[in-house]
């Protein structure tokens, strides 16, 4: 090491490695639009088509003009951006224009409440959050009535008003069964009890869909259907049951084989007789109307029907993480609407910072708040005054209009689908599915485990084809792609609305050169040892 030179190689160094290996190990200079640059040899400009959109961070794409000077302008006018604690106009100004999109999405006027966070996760993690603490008071309110159940039902047995029926020992598993009236009761209750106190000690559940991503925090990891991402830290946070999104019939079969009760009391005709009070096993069903991380799939109609059919009968929210998918990138303000789904909960975050802030919102509908949230949860960086006000000029810019920018998502991602599609009939074994809706797309390569050129067969083998293919595309074509973390052979693209024309046909020529390459097995070219394929 060079004395007196910074150390360096200590920030993710792994990851860094690994990114190297499939030549993504580039660094970016600038960005506008939907290009980012890096520099060449001789230190000029190259700018890279981007279809990354910092994983969906960007719709209006990168350092938005608009965005850029009103930002400038708050910062110039120091505007307080740490005052906590304090009255927080911004964010209340920006909770009601996030209603007043909601009532146009929903068609009533059912209003919801704002708490603020900096990050996706963070958001998906304050509305379990609060989820738990509307269980936790359902739970509690249903103790409360066992137990004054429990004590009319004694004070009845003491007034040799009532006995304990025969059948209720053995429904709450007591053996032994005193002669005296009041000692049997009070050994029936012991029964009762212990059953309650097993039920009540055992955290509660979640619902979710196969495919499912929501973060990596410690609860929202394992909210994460992916078991490498889930799976180290199985103890730390509550589980969840994740269903297939072809089999809506599983939501109801699940949810019954959880099934639990606490036991009760109720006195008939003088006899004490033990009944179940169903439990709420299960604190929300959190799922993505069209699943980023997972592979770039849409939750069909039905599923989404059965969903609130299920939830509606046991009162289990339905928390909808539009992180990804909301804010317009597909043609409306959220996706869930397209398949007939409705939130008892939104998670926003993204694109609602424009590119510049970090922020993020859980939206919780007014008949599931409870105001003591506010108390016990907080976030020191959440509700500021700059990125609230960032927000509110995202909204602004969306809304303008008429809406036109949805519009041009909605435009946009059809002719992308398009040229996606004949891409793929040109190349259909190479390519196995393109789908999505509006600037949030997939394209899903064939597995090519079992290719005759090593190099392709490793790389699959490994998991890493699809970077590879990110790899070549950046280097040979200077487009910008990622596969899905959890489905690692599709490339998910989620441009901006400032992508052209030019650009679809860049990355045309860009897929139809790496299909070229995959098709003959090409492997020194695929790794960068020959000249691109057009």
């Amino acid at each position: 090491m060079n004395p007196g030179a910074p150390e360096t190689g200590l920030a993710e160094p792994h990851l860094a490695e690994i990114l190297k290996t499939v030549s993504l190990d580039v660094e970016y200079v600038r960005a506008a639009g939907n290009h980012l640059f890096r520099l060449d040899d001789n230190g000029r400009e190259v700018p890279v088509l981007d279809f990354v959109g910092g994983f969906g961070s960007v719709l209006l794409g990168h350092n938005d003009p608009e965005i850029v000077a009103y930002a400038r302008k708050l910062l110039d006018k120091q505007l307080p951006i740490h005052a906590q604690f304090s009255r927080a106009s911004h964010a209340d100004r920006l909770a009601a224009a996030l209603n007043e999109i909601l009532r146009r999405e929903h068609g009533d006027d059912e209003r919801y409440f704002a708490i603020f966070a900096n990050s996706g996760a963070e958001a998906v993690e304050a509305a379990v959050k609060h989820a738990e603490l509307d269980r936790t008071l359902r739970v509690a309110a249903l103790t409360d009535g066992i137990a004054a159940n429990v004590e009319a039902a004694r004070a009845l047995v003491r007034a040799g008003r009532a006995v304990v029926a025969d059948g209720a020992f053995d429904r709450a598993g007591v053996r032994e069964r005193p002669q005296d009236p009041e000692a049997g009761f009070d050994a029936l209750v012991a029964g009762i009890e212990r059953h309650n106190a097993h039920r009540l000690s055992a955290p509660p559940l979640f619902l979710a869909p196969e495919g499912a991503f929501h973060g990596k925090l410690m609860g929202s990891v394992q909210l994460t259907h992916n078991e490498a991402f889930r799976a180290p830290f199985r103890s730390l946070a509550a589980q969840a049951r994740f269903i297939p999104l072809d089999q809506p019939e599983a939501i109801r079969k699940t949810v019954d084989a959880e099934r639990a009760v606490l036991y009760d009391v109720v006195v008939v005709d003088g006899s004490v007789t033990v009944v179940d009070r169903d439990f709420p096993v299960f604190c929300a069903f959190v799922l993505e109307p069209i699943q980023g991380e997972g592979g770039i799939h849409e939750v069909p109609p039905e599923f989404a029907r059965e969903v609130r059919r299920t939830c509606d009968a046991i009162g289990c929210p339905v928390i909808v993480d539009e992180i990804q998918s909301g804010m317009g990138r597909t043609g409306s303000f959220l996706a869930a609407p397209a398949a007939g789904l409705r939130g008892d909960y939104y998670t926003l975050a993204k694109s609602l910072g424009g590119g510049v802030a970090k922020t993020s919102v859980a939206l919780i509908r007014e008949s599931h708040y409870h105001k003591e949230f506010e108390l016990v949860h907080s976030s020191t960086f959440a509700k500021d005054g700059f990125s609230s006000l960032i927000a509110l000029k995202v909204l602004e810019l969306l809304e303008a209009d008429g809406g036109a920018l949805y519009r041009r998502a909605g435009e946009l991602g059809r002719g992308l689908l398009a040229m996606l599609e004949a891409v793929r009939a040109e190349f259909p074994d190479v390519i196995k599915d393109v789908r999505g809706r509006g600037l949030m797309l997939g394209v899903e390569f064939h597995d090519r485990s079992d290719a005759e050129a090593p190099a392709v067969r490793d790389l699959a083998r490994s998991g890493f084809l699809g970077y590879a293919v990110a790899g070549y595309l950046l280097r040979e074509h200077a487009v910008r792609l990622f596969p899905t973390g959890s489905a690692v052979n599709t490339l998910r693209l989620e441009p901006s609305v400032r992508l052209t024309d030019d650009g679809i046909d860049q990355l045309r020529t860009a897929l139809r050169g790496v299909c070229s390459v995959l098709r003959a097995e090409d492997g020194q070219r695929f790794l960068g040892g020959g000249p691109a394929t057009s």
